[in-house]
């Protein structure tokens, strides 16, 4: 039986697509149609065949991208806000800024722009226990790159639940738009 905070038995971990010879992979991952998708950190997924997205954060964010009329979107978990590339350095999902260029880059191939869609911004909860001693506020940095780039791409933000210091999942139902978040221990 199908219960609202459980995904039926068709979930797949995704897998990233090798580029060429590299040894980078792409953060793009594919999905079959009717498949639920667990993005892990520094992956990513855009289209509409997929019957869900999900993934689990810590101190990482996930943004969400739906289209409502056109019932395409997208979904990326990224663990650092950006970093220093070079020209000759493929995106990669793992920051942010990259993550949204190839989120964009994808939704514009479908013919729509980024104000087109809704969007949510979750995680970046801080997970250093405050005896830790060093504090890198990379939650922070990550929520911070988010609201970013919500605001320079003109995505309709729809939704928010950041910071603090417990883990959320977050499922994405492409054919709806329904974003769940849940906050504590994931379940299984």
């Amino acid at each position: 039986m199908h219960t609202p905070d459980r995904l039926p038995a068709r979930t797949s971990v995704a897998r990233p697509t090798p580029v060429a010879a590299a040894a980078h992979v792409t953060a793009m991952v594919p999905g079959a149609p009717g498949e639920n998708l667990m993005l892990l950190p520094g992956q990513l997924h855009f289209g509409r065949h997929v019957a869900a997205l999900r993934t689990l954060l810590g101190s990482c964010v996930a943004i969400t991208l739906w289209h409502p009329q056109k019932r395409i979107g997208g979904m990326c978990h990224y663990l650092l806000p950006s970093r220093r590339r070079t020209p000759d350095q493929v995106l990669e999902g793992r920051f942010g800024d990259e993550a949204m260029e190839l989120m964009v880059a994808a939704l514009r191939r479908t013919g729509t722009q980024p104000q087109e869609y809704e969007a949510h911004l979750y995680g970046g909860a801080d997970t250093m226990p405050d005896n830790a001693g060093a504090k890198f506020n990379i939650g922070e940095r990550n929520i911070e790159a988010g609201w970013a780039m919500i605001d320079q791409y003109g995505f309709a933000l729809q939704g928010v639940d950041v910071g603090d210091n417990v883990p959320r999942t977050v499922t994405l139902r492409l054919a709806t738009g329904e974003v769940e978040m849940r906050r504590g221990q994931a379940r299984r």
